[in-house]
């Protein structure tokens, strides 16, 4: 089943010093933990001043014929692609191709609110166009080769959510209308647009417009994990996130990727700016990422079972990258460990012992809870004897049990400790602690 193309960028923030020595002892011991536990399998990267000073891979690219990933196994990188994306829209408003005020309707008319929606609506997700990927006909064809006139009349017919510049709201659409819009400008496909002006210039080796993934190429599959077993995920055809998340690469190309972009190689600081010119967290292809108390910026991305991270820091020139092909651990908390070792931080390595309880010991936490916070509820059960949670509109995950009264779901890094005699559960994740009340 397909994974859509997503952002987040969410990491904790703490105020503390720092030293700058990165331990890599201790971080390989950190990646040889969750590889051992089959919780990710991936490429990781960080640099200072543009220059990598770590990497790792742990896992297999390709899991039938047990080949073990290395620093150069390329991935599929989602939505980071929209940074790729962006960086070329500046590179054509440099060179008077359009400007950011340039109206939607000069290209695809037939997109409604299309007189009203501007080049930078587009950038920045105000534009109100319908997230293409959120609809349930997404899956009958995500894995087949689309046309232009095909996609652009799925997001046509899809319509609008809300006026132009009304609100943010992440839509795939935005991205794929501006990849075509590179191809109508240049007169050249998008592949050939990403080689020519990001690809030759920084000399990437593995980052272009991805394909049919061919192992044999050293081109990771992705996988889920469960019941001891890796099941080797569906494709995506990559015509269809065409600008949205239609790339491949490697950590250490990204990170030269983001050198390249913020030491002015690839537009100009006047254009970065513009792109780092943030509403409601999101400016052009980029994003703000708190941590530490430290503002950074990138993006996120997601595409079948493959998730990224492309993270940079002004303050400290820290980059951090990341591609899995397999995990069942908050990516959230990987960033966090490896943002910490590059700033000199100590970090834990996650422990994965669990416990097991009997049934009747399970049913004391069963119950709705709520808080005053949100309108969100938890709903606690046991199905099949394993303890089971669910947030209001959302799908029901396990709960594993680290004490007789704490528990775990390491996919979401997510920790709820119970307090039965209270009637109360605390939830913890993403570095927020947040008491519910059982009703």
């Amino acid at each position: 089943m397909f994974k859509k193309i997503f952002f987040c960028v969410s990491i904790g923030a703490f105020n503390l010093s720092f030293s700058q020595n990165i331990d890599k002892e201790k971080l390989d011991n950190y990646f040889k933990v969750l590889d051992n536990e089959h919780k990710v399998m991936g490429s990781f990267a960080i640099a200072d001043h543009g220059k990598v000073i770590y990497s790792n891979a742990i896992g297999f690219s390709d899991v039938e014929n047990q080949k073990k990933a290395d620093i150069s196994t390329i991935y599929r990188i989602g939505s980071i692609s929209k940074t790729f994306t962006a960086v070329l829209i500046m590179k054509a408003v440099e060179s008077k191709k359009l400007t950011l005020d340039t109206n939607l309707s000069q290209f695809f008319p037939q997109i409604k609110n299309a007189e009203k929606i501007k080049i930078e609506y587009l950038l920045n997700h105000r534009s109100g166009i319908h997230n293409f990927t959120d609809d349930g006909l997404y899956s009958t064809y995500y894995q087949l080769p689309i046309s232009e006139e095909k996609l652009i009349d799925i997001i046509q017919k899809a319509g609008s959510d809300f006026e132009p510049d009304a609100k943010f709201s992440y839509s795939n659409s935005n991205y794929s209308l501006l990849g075509f819009i590179l191809e109508k400008i240049y007169k050249k496909p998008y592949a050939q647009i990403i080689e020519e002006y990001i690809g030759k210039p920084l000399q990437l080796k593995y980052t272009k417009v991805g394909g049919k993934i061919d192992p044999s190429k050293n081109m990771a599959n992705s996988y889920t994990y469960a019941d001891s077993k890796y099941v080797k995920s569906s494709e995506t055809d990559m015509s269809v996130p065409i600008g949205a998340g239609n790339l491949v690469s490697t950590p250490s190309e990204l990170i030269i990727f983001m050198n390249g972009l913020t030491s002015g190689k690839l537009i100009s600081k006047e254009s970065l700016e513009k792109m780092l010119t943030f509403k409601e967290h999101y400016g052009f292809g980029l994003a703000e990422v708190p941590f530490a108390g430290k503002k950074g910026f990138g993006h996120n991305g997601g595409i079948d079972h493959f998730s990224s991270v492309l993270y940079y820091f002004p303050d400290g020139e820290r980059t951090f990258a990341m591609i899995t092909n397999q995990s069942n651990f908050e990516n959230n908390n990987i960033s966090i460990a490896a943002l910490s070792a590059a700033y000199g931080r100590d970090f834990e390595i996650p422990s994965f012992t669990v416990i097991h309880l009997s049934e009747s010991e399970l049913q004391q936490f069963t119950g709705t809870y709520a808080t005053a916070k949100m309108p969100m509820k938890i709903s606690v059960f046991v199905k099949d004897k394993v303890l089971m949670a669910q947030a209001t509109g959302q799908g029901a995950f396990p709960l594993e049990a680290t004490s007789k009264t704490s528990f775990k779901f390491d996919t979401a890094g997510i920790v709820i400790n119970f307090n039965p005699t209270k009637k109360e559960l605390v939830l913890l994740q993403g570095g927020n602690n947040i008491l519910f009340t059982k009703e």
